[in-house]
């Protein structure tokens, strides 16, 4: 007797299908809380016109994705050490204007300033 040579197949096929449905219902408990974090997930947004307090947040939301979460470059270049290199105005403007390949970030004039001295003290 030869075995059938589509069995194999087919069983992979049915694990396969097992696998999507499996998934797409994990995925479909997990809808709220994916929502939760599109919205912001509870965490206290600055609403547009308002002014962050806070340098690290104002890092996070407009500098992070090019020069890393904590600093330390990517696609921009490393900020560790930054203040021996520029003064807090010199930064503000940098912020403000944009330099070479960075491009001018739009914030409120404060919120530049803050994170500028924040930037600064990093030595």
């Amino acid at each position: 007797m030869r075995k059938n040579p589509i069995i194999p197949y087919a069983i992979i096929a049915v694990i396969g299908v097992l696998a999507v449905i499996i998934i797409s219902f994990v995925g479909v408990g997990q809808r709220d809380a994916i929502q939760q974090a599109e919205e912001g997930g509870g965490e206290q947004a600055v609403e547009e016109g308002e002014v962050s307090t806070d340098p690290e947040a104002i890092f996070s939301a407009n500098c992070s994705s090019c020069h890393g979460a904590d600093l330390s470059g990517g696609m921009g270049p490393d900020l560790t050490t930054i203040g021996s290199k520029l003064s807090a105005e010199d930064i503000t403007q940098i912020i403000q204007n944009g330099q070479g390949q960075m491009p001018a970030v739009q914030m409120a004039s404060e919120e530049a300033e803050l994170l500028s001295e924040w930037l600064s003290e990093k030595q």
